[in-house]
């Protein structure tokens, strides 16, 4: 086996997709690219990781709402784009010519363009770890999308999209939740 160096390990852990995450401070939406997501269990529970290095973090934190917003693979660009300026001195859906629809629960906006949204709130804030755990209340997801892959960052400026879906469910029934 060829050495690693550890400081790149992590790019070997890739974490869930790639997302948008708006917020509405009051005053004004902002949106962020966030590439460090995760399920947390088998409820609508997320968690992302952000801190005070976003300009979105004080009204997520403020707030304790926002909405993830899945963008598909050929959104790569738009992705790039939003999370290489800042919202500080940027309106971003402006930039990107991004259009919103209010959410049903949250003031942050949906962003109708991406394959999903999830309306969350935030359940709790790990300061230590810059972790938010969100708990999604409504969720929407765009059936007729024909570009549905999703995109991982790999952490090196590149990125993954999802490729070939292996079907396991029979064989993993019994650990699955039920859906209605």
């Amino acid at each position: 086996m060829h050495a690693l160096e550890l400081g790149r390990a992590f790019t070997l852990l890739e974490p869930g997709p790639v997302v948008l995450v708006t917020t509405h401070d009051g005053h004004r939406p902002n949106v962020m690219t966030i590439s460090w997501t995760m399920v947390v269990d088998f409820t609508p529970k997320f968690a992302i990781t952000t801190g005070a290095w976003n300009h979105s973090f004080a009204a997520l934190r403020e707030t304790r709402e926002c909405v993830i917003a899945v963008p598909a693979a050929d959104q790569l660009d738009l992705v790039v784009g939003i999370g290489t300026c800042s919202g500080a001195d940027t309106d971003k859906f402006a930039k990107f010519g991004l259009a919103t629809r209010p959410g049903r629960f949250v003031k942050a906006p949906l962003v109708p363009a991406c394959l999903a949204n999830v309306e969350c709130r935030v359940i709790d804030l790990i300061a230590r770890h810059d972790i938010v755990i969100l708990e999604g209340v409504a969720a929407y997801m765009d059936i007729a999308r024909k570009e549905k892959r999703m995109l991982h960052a790999v952490g090196d400026g590149s990125f993954i999209a999802d490729g070939r879906k292996f079907d396991r469910k029979v064989q993993m029934a019994s650990k699955l939740p039920a859906l209605s």
